[in-house]
């Protein structure tokens, strides 16, 4: 099997050489993993992402095969960054604009104090920066899809898949737990129904979740949650810019990576090109379904090759960073909320 030596965005990556031949092993197995997930999807009500990665991790055993990692890397590497190029179609530069700017820069406000507490505490943890970004941005921005983009970024020297799957593991508990307690927070506070979207776009891990939250508050609170949340969606890419202007060149090419990875870039061009309302919503509906899959599937091949020794010694500390960083948020959206937010 053949190495080449790939720069941040594709550090340890198998070579672009590996015929399809090869890669088809290990697709296949990750693809019957996304399908299985889907499958549990459709019948319990479960997030997607959450039952890929425990189906990739039942799988756990096959990451060994080297006739596997091909096609599993290309899945968790390759797939994923098309995954977060098509989730560019979820947001559009009206849906931020109406949000106003005082609520614009205090959701940009939220989302830059959570990934600097998470920094703090990792660091404080001896987890080390980097794995604060990785927690911080998973819940500042949009979970899971977050994570995977963050690891992506930062590459397999700084963060280990170990901490990936822990983090996807934490990010899916918390933003379940999230869906459930912070509406019951909002109403017993007596916010409104934009006091309490806002707060539930604003403090919410993943997507569904938020805007589960948000309508299971009110219609309205629903509306106002999935534009603040698609917000932070869309924020996305300039926080993976300003991710990479605080790494340091590669220490053994001593070349800087683009500042924009070309996977960002797709995700501005789409993410502008739906804004202009050209895309059928058909052909958007198209994207998001497949962007779903993308990810599922580059999730799935993560908890597979993902080392469990590795794991099982990480311990506690990830989560308690990913609990600092929730609390943050939760805390800032709230305060926000209350005091500027009027319906």
């Amino acid at each position: 099997m053949k190495y080449q030596a790939a720069d941040l965005y594709n550090d340890l990556e198998y070579a672009p050489a590996s015929t399809v031949r090869e890669m088809a092993p290990g697709l296949a197995v990750a693809l019957a993993a996304t399908a299985a997930a889907a499958y549990l999807s459709d019948h319990y009500g479960a997030p997607l992402t959450l039952m890929a990665l425990l189906v990739g991790l039942a799988l756990n055993f096959l990451g060994s095969d080297a006739r596997l990692v091909p096609g599993l890397a290309f899945a968790s590497r390759t797939l994923l960054r098309v995954g977060i190029v098509l989730v560019g179609v979820r947001v559009t530069l009206a849906q931020i604009v109406s949000l106003g700017p005082s609520a614009l820069f205090a959701t940009m406000a939220i989302i830059a104090a959570t990934m600097g507490m998470a920094v703090l505490v990792a660091r404080r943890m001896k987890l080390g920066a980097p794995f604060g970004v990785l927690a911080g941005g998973a819940v500042a921005i949009c979970g899971a899809s977050a994570a995977m983009a963050f690891a992506s970024l930062l590459g397999d020297r700084r963060i280990n898949n170990a901490q990936l799957t822990l983090t996807l593991v934490g990010i899916s508990a918390a933003s379940a737990l999230a869906m459930f307690l912070y509406p019951i927070i909002a109403h017993h506070s007596g916010l409104n129904d934009a006091q309490a979207g806002y707060m539930l776009g604003a403090s919410i891990h993943d997507v569904a979740q938020a805007l589960g939250a948000g309508y299971a508050f009110s219609a309205a609170a629903g509306q106002t949650a999935t534009i603040v949340k698609l917000t932070r969606v869309a924020l996305l890419a300039p926080a993976l810019a300003v991710v990479a202007l605080f790494f340091p060149p590669d220490a053994e090419t001593g070349k800087r990576p683009p500042v924009l990875p070309w996977f960002v870039i797709g995700f501005f061009v789409l993410a502008m090109v739906n804004s202009t309302g050209v895309i059928p919503p058909l052909v958007a509906s198209w994207a998001q379904q497949l962007a779903a899959a993308c990810l599922a599937c580059a999730v799935a091949a993560t908890g597979i090759r993902s080392p469990m020794a590795t794991l099982m010694k990480t311990g506690g500390k990830p989560l308690i960073v990913i609990a600092a960083a929730s609390l943050t948020a939760l805390l800032l959206a709230f305060a926000f909320a209350f005091e500027f937010v009027r319906g």
